[in-house]
């Protein structure tokens, strides 16, 4: 669905901001009526706009006191290589996104763990143990004072 009215972006911009508003405030802030607005949202549900609602949780709240961002450069540039390399990560529960970059590095890693211990943990003995990986850098979050992901 690549037609989108100023009305359909009205509706993703409140959603993204408050995925469980009612449909009835929906309308309302987008100035149609609620069938209208049911109606839109469900075009954009079923075109693959919006693929789903998502929780934001507490980091605090669910023991997560340390986020890194790492870079991950693989030792051999092959389909297979990174294959093998995102079935891994994807059984990582620490790896909460994991991107596929340009640049010197393969990849864009998100990482939470309780704190410094349980990082180096996963950094020697799950990433670093990787055969595909060839180097691994670390920047680790001291504060994020913006932070739109739902």
């Amino acid at each position: 669905m690549s037609d989108l009215d100023q009305i359909d972006r009205q509706i993703l911009h409140v959603l993204a901001q408050d995925g469980r508003i009612s449909n009835l405030a929906l309308a309302e802030r987008v100035g149609l009526s609620p069938s209208a607005c049911l109606r839109r949202v469900s075009a954009l549900e079923r075109s693959g706009v919006i693929t789903g609602y998502r929780a934001v949780l507490s980091p605090e709240k669910t023991g997560i006191g340390f986020v890194a961002y790492v870079t991950v450069g693989l030792s051999q540039h092959t389909k297979a290589a990174q294959e093998a390399f995102e079935r891994a990560i994807s059984r990582s529960p620490e790896v909460r996104e994991c991107h596929n970059i340009t640049g010197s590095v393969e990849y864009l890693l998100r990482v939470e763990a309780a704190d410094l211990a349980a990082y180096k943990h996963f950094h020697t003995e799950v990433l670093g143990v990787l055969p595909q990986v060839n180097a691994i850098t670390s920047y680790v979050v001291m504060g994020s004072p913006k932070d739109t992901r739902a």
